[in-house]
């Protein structure tokens, strides 16, 4: 950090604590960062607070695994939806949806669907 590479860390963290630099280490199980496209999970990871002047910094040390982010994936749902929206059909899950309370064929559900613009309740109502 200070190009102290051989330094004794006992004298390091005087030197630390002189210029008013508090370190702690955080005995962290998990540290997951959210990002738009994914999230990072860092398991049993080392972290570090450096408390410096008030300004707190985190270090984290660990290989990371990478999962799809629960945002983006709600969003690639609804893109979808959207997609289906803009070309006209009905999405799947709606029609299963009709088909299921109406006790009706997926056939049927969509024919519903269709005549009444997409409106789940008032597919249902027309087949019940």
């Amino acid at each position: 950090m200070f190009g102290g590479g051989g330094m004794n860390p006992r004298k390091m963290q005087q030197m630390m604590k002189q210029m008013g630099i508090d370190v702690t280490e955080i005995d962290a199980e998990e540290v997951v960062i959210k990002t738009a496209d994914e999230d990072l999970v860092f398991e049993a990871p080392q972290v570090t607070k450096m408390d410096a002047q008030g300004q707190e910094t985190y270090q984290i040390v660990g290989s990371p695994e990478t999962v799809a982010s629960a945002d983006a994936a709600i969003e690639g749902d609804a893109d979808e939806d959207a997609a289906a929206d803009a070309d006209g059909a009905v999405p799947d899950d709606d029609v299963q949806l009709v088909a299921t309370r109406a006790n009706v064929t997926e056939d049927e559900a969509r024919a519903a669907l269709e005549a009444a613009d997409g409106d789940l309740a008032a597919a249902i109502s027309r087949l019940e």
